[in-house]
């Protein structure tokens, strides 16, 4: 699952929890407890809001920089003090 996928489906859940905790209130009543559920479960949705603003957006999970490499020659001052690995020996003859 992606990022957005995880962030609905908590989404919808909250809500399911949310719906539930209202019929909840409907059958306890008002009292100090069921506020605080109450005040849970709006905390929750605030914290969630707050998760999907700083989740980052859909890009791409495996986009690549292109890289433009100039087709114009190195300046051989960059290879002078380099040896040839694998093509053999600068001095003609293998150790």
């Amino acid at each position: 699952m992606s990022l957005q996928d995880d962030l609905t489906s908590v989404q919808r859940r909250l809500d399911d929890l949310v719906r539930c905790v209202g019929r909840l209130e409907q059958h306890v009543g008002n009292s100090l407890d069921m506020r605080r559920v109450r005040a849970d479960a709006d905390h929750l949705r605030e914290s969630l809001t707050l998760l999907r603003e700083a989740a980052p957006s859909a890009a791409p999970p495996n986009a690549v920089e292109m890289v433009i490499v100039p087709d114009t020659p190195y300046d051989p001052a960059l290879w002078s003090d380099c040896e040839d690995e694998g093509l053999g020996s600068p001095h003609g003859h293998a150790p």
